[in-house]
């Protein structure tokens, strides 16, 4: 479950790049980016709120009781989280960025272990998530062109984006064990989709799609993509420690690397031993973490 959402997730990179081809948003129009981010959370919620309705055969309205964790989750997860992503990765390199997102696994056992005590820390969570971090670093670094700086509006809000993310994973943890895990994931990416969709249009962002039929298919994969993904990590976050899922997202960018490479021709300079050996570590943390303590 954890690998089809890496998977869903790290092909986001790409179809983020081909969405901004697709709908005519220049690199640096950030409000155009957050109006495309904002329509396909909105289209998430929605995919997901109807979805969900009809093969429950119920509809999926909140109650009263879920208003604040809706409120709570779409500030951090979808608003907060995408907000400072997208107006970052527009003046960050691609390599900081994707080392500084893969942080976001780190700091979430960290936040789970230190912040919100749902969960100890030990040695072996603390291994794992260095041989991930190695792992995604090293992919990173073999296809650079040697650029690593560090932007306060550039990667300074990645790294804001990365921690809003990683507050998220505790906090659906937290949240899904009384209330409904797919409930709150619908309702907070409609509620922070309409929020980013009005700033982007606020800020005079617009959007000129070149082939209607692509732009629309690509948009609904999006959203698709953000609809399954993160209602399957609400459930396996609600039933699994957040070191044991949580160490997974580690193969988002190594997944976004090889979908990037295949869809956008990107990272010809990475060897295909460099994405191996960044797999082995990667795989070696994930085991590490997820390896069954000895009674």
């Amino acid at each position: 479950g954890c690998l089809v959402c890496c998977a869903l997730w790290g092909s986001a990179f790409p179809c983020i790049k081909i969405g901004y081809a697709l709908f005519g948003i220049p690199a640096h129009d950030s409000a155009s980016q957050l109006l495309f981010a904002g329509l396909r959370f909105t289209l998430a919620g929605m995919l997901v709120i109807v979805g969900m309705s009809v093969a429950q055969r119920r509809p999926l309205v909140p109650q009263a009781r879920n208003i604040k964790p809706i409120c709570i989750l779409s500030l951090f997860q979808t608003i907060g989280q995408y907000f400072f992503f997208y107006l970052g990765l527009s003046r960050a390199s691609a390599m900081s960025s994707s080392i500084i997102e893969a942080s976001a696994n780190f700091l979430a056992i960290l936040f789970a272990a230190l912040a919100f005590r749902t969960e100890k820390l030990n040695a072996a969570k603390v291994l794992g998530c260095v041989l991930g971090f190695a792992g995604v670093a090293l992919v990173n670094l073999s296809g650079a062109d040697g650029t690593f700086g560090f932007a306060l509006d550039g990667e300074g809000f990645i790294l804001a984006s990365t921690v809003a993310g990683a507050l998220s994973t505790c906090l659906i943890g937290i949240f899904s064990r009384e209330h409904d895990g797919v409930l709150l994931a619908g309702w907070q990416f409609l509620v922070g989709g309409l929020v980013l969709t009005a700033i982007g249009f606020l800020m005079g962002g617009a959007l000129s799609p070149t082939a209607i039929a692509p732009a629309i298919a690509l948009i609904i994969y999006m959203a698709l993509i953000s609809a399954v993904a993160y209602s399957l990590w609400s459930r396996l976050l609600a039933v699994n420690p957040v070191s044991r899922v949580s160490v997974f997202g580690f193969m988002n960018p190594v997944f976004g690397v090889l979908l990037s490479a295949l869809l956008l021709g990107e990272g010809a300079g990475t060897s295909p031993v460099t994405v191996i050996v960044a797999l082995l570590l990667v795989c070696s943390g994930i085991i590490i973490v997820n390896k069954p303590k000895k009674a």
